[in-house]
């Protein structure tokens, strides 16, 4: 296998390497960053065929075009309803597609989605921090974020016609309201925040970047406490301000923080809150930590099954034809 090598024509802002993250580094006060959409990411690994956790382009709204200078390779572009064009031809994202020397790739936004995932049949290279190559957009210290005039190298490029085609999207991602578990400071608000909190309805804010994103809607009114101690933070906590606004903290969020946290979103409902957009609108329900951990599970077993499922080649179009029995006989003309 040869390498595949790319020249970056445009990226737009938050375009960036992203590897499975640097977990473990929350004391030393290093997020551990990684893909904002957790699921999508390993989907386009999976479609590929790829071993889990490598190293893709993560691409926000402001899109990423690509030329290929020279050899070939095949990739897969996942997440949100992204629009795709490559070699004079238009589809979508969740595809797996092969592109050749002189040919061009330009992915941008479309109907829905706020970030989409580009992994390549290869070893797409990079620089580390810490062991990891995601980028920590705060600090840009990881692989960093995408630059026009960039070169970007695919190292033992593969091209793999029998897995080239639309890829199955997940049927089982949570839909309707946003689940939390409530607390763990609750106690901290007026007596009808957390009331509130739950029964009214929120709208994302342009204030959205992958440290976290901020929410408008109903004041949650503090019951005097401003901030306390200040202590570890996960992703998915829902911490609250002076001014009462929420901030849903994202994959690149502090590691420690003093603000109330009024509920912290669990985490196989994350994938599906970072793909809204601003100027949508969500809402909250609760439930149980125990129901938390259950779900949880369950999400997982799932997303295990489905990777599975959609890691598997194709096959050629001989066998296509044949693995779908197209052909029940022949027909002889005397």
């Amino acid at each position: 296998m040869a390498d595949a090598e790319f020249s970056v024509s445009f990226a737009g802002p938050l375009v960036t390497f992203q590897d499975a993250g640097r977990p473990g580094n929350m004391r030393y006060g290093v997020s551990a960053s990684g893909p904002m959409d957790r699921l999508a990411f390993d989907a386009a690994h999976a479609a590929l065929g790829n071993a889990a956790g490598q190293t893709a382009v993560e691409i926000s709204l402001g899109g990423l075009i690509l030329h290929c200078k020279e050899g070939a390779v095949t990739l897969a572009i996942t997440g949100g309803d992204f629009v795709v064009e490559y070699a004079g031809q238009k589809t979508s994202s969740w595809t797996v597609l092969t592109i050749r020397k002189g040919e061009r790739l330009a992915i941008r936004a479309g109907k829905a989605g706020s970030w989409a995932y580009l992994a390549f049949a290869g070893a797409l290279q990079s620089k580390t921090w810490l062991g990891s190559h995601s980028t920590h957009s705060t600090s840009g210290f990881g692989g960093g974020a995408l630059q026009a005039g960039q070169s970007l190298i695919v190292c033992d490029a593969a091209v793999g016609d029998d897995r080239l085609g639309d890829i199955p999207k997940p049927d089982f991602t949570p839909k309707g309201p946003i689940r939390v578990v409530i607390g763990p400071q609750d106690q901290c608000f007026a007596k009808n925040g957390v009331e509130r909190f739950l029964s009214d309805e929120f709208k994302v804010t342009d204030a959205y970047d992958r440290m976290g994103m901020r929410l408008s809607g109903p004041e949650l009114a503090l019951d005097g406490a401003l901030s306390i101690p200040s202590e570890p933070i996960v992703r998915g906590s829902v911490q609250v301000s002076g001014d009462g606004v929420p901030t849903v903290l994202l994959a690149d969020h502090q590691t420690t923080g003093g603000y109330p946290k009024i509920a912290t979103v669990i985490s196989c409902d994350t994938d599906s809150l970072v793909q809204f957009r601003a100027g949508q609108t969500l809402r909250f329900t609760p439930i149980s930590s125990q129901q938390a951990v259950h779900e949880a599970r369950r999400y997982l077993t799932q997303k295990v099954q489905y990777l599975a499922l959609i890691s598997v080649a194709r096959g050629s179009l001989e066998q296509r034809l044949m693995r779908e029995n197209l052909i029940h006989g022949c027909v002889y003309d005397e």
